[in-house]
Parts: C-alpha cells; structure tokens; sequence
C-alpha cells in the first residue's frame, strides 16, 4: 500500500505539536505525518494542513520570508487536499483589519473583521472568544462525516472571515452574531476553530480529512 504523505505546514506559528500528535492520532497506517517549512516537501506532499495562531502580519510575514513557502502554498490550496485551521483559515482571505490592516493570500475574496467593530456589539461576548461553541453544518462535505450537526468545538480568536462567495459557507457559528466559521471549495477547507483542541468531533474531523481524496463528495 502506498505512503500518503499529510505535511503540517510550520511558518513558526502555531501549536504544530498539538496539531501532529491529534494527525497521528486519527491517521490509517499507511499515511506520515510530516511538520516542515520546506517549499519542495509541501509541494510533493498528497495533502496538506495550515494551522494557525497569533496575528496576521506576522503569519504573512513568515510566509512571505520563507523561501517559496507562499508559493508552495498556494499551489497546495489549489490543487490538494487542503485543511486551513484557526489563522490558516483567515489568511486565505483578501485583507484582515488585524494590525492595522493585513493583505493576506487573497487566495479566497473575503475580510477577515473584529467582532468589536461590528455595530451594536454586545460587552457580555468577551473578546477573544476563548471557549467551547456549536457549528452549524451549513452544506454537506466529507470532512462533516459522523459529526452531529451543532457539535461543539473549541475556538479561541477575537476576528472571523467574511467571504465574498457565500457558497463557500461551510458550517456558521453565534458569537454576537451569525458568522461563517468553516469554508469549503473543491479540495479546500477550513474552520476556525481548532480541531485538535475539540474532543471527538475535532478528532473526527481530522480523520476525515487524512481520508479525503478532495473531492466533495
């Protein structure tokens, strides 16, 4: 049986650890977890995750630094399977309002904005959102396979992505307000929760996806 490679991408951000270990975990026997920076390794790889924390200058920042990583990318999301968790999902948008304003990897056209601009924004929804919280599956995908829908999951971030194309919607979340908190395309998702944070229902999305062939059904 053939190898199938999952690389876990590593700009020097993000709790890498915690995502390979949860990888591991829920992987068939024939697949390697790899964690790398190296643009040639991504780009060979059968799928990749993007994983994410902090903020997006500095997470553009390393992407742009490292040589050909942007591009390894890019290339990835476009034509693998491809899983973008936490900041990994919210730079695949155009620009985010984070640090004064951000341009992303435009990958996705879309903003990624503070709850605390949003009008009439509520004080008793403490920012960040740092806590457990219900998706609502709001298409069918593979990576949603035995996961009730309304599950909860884990999140910790105080911005949320605003897609252009609402079709990309995935699955919605209510913090204040309904916001889009999963996105899907072709062999492209993420979420903005974490799911090696997030119990069996984050487990079960990640054996989902070291399963997915990227097709979206």
């Amino acid at each position: 049986m053939a190898v199938r490679e999952i690389v876990v991408v590593d700009y020097g951000m993000g709790n890498l650890r915690s995502v390979k270990q949860a990888l591991l975990h829920v992987a068939r026997a024939n697949t390697r977890i790899s964690v790398s920076e190296n643009a040639e390794q991504i780009a060979n790889a059968d799928a990749i995750v993007f994983p994410g924390q902090g903020a997006a200058k500095a997470c553009m920042k390393a992407l742009n630094n490292i040589e050909g990583l942007r591009e390894a990318v890019l290339e990835s999301a476009n034509s693998k399977p491809f899983l973008g968790i936490c900041m990994g999902m919210q730079v695949l948008m155009t620009h985010s309002q984070e640090n004064d304003g951000t341009d992303c990897l435009n990958l996705l056209a879309g903003d990624v904005t503070a709850f605390a601009n949003q009008p009439n924004w509520k004080p008793e929804h403490k920012i960040p959102q740092m806590g457990w919280n219900q998706i609502k599956q709001t298409q069918a995908h593979p990576l949603w396979h035995g996961i009730e829908d309304a599950s909860r999951f884990y999140f910790v971030h105080s911005y949320f992505v605003t897609p252009e194309n609402k079709a990309l919607i995935a699955g919605e979340t209510d913090f204040g307000l309904n916001y889009c908190s999963a996105i899907a395309q072709d062999s492209l998702f993420a979420i903005q929760a974490h799911p090696e944070k997030s119990s069996d229902a984050g487990l079960q999305l990640l054996r989902n996806f070291c399963a997915w062939n990227g097709k979206s059904c």
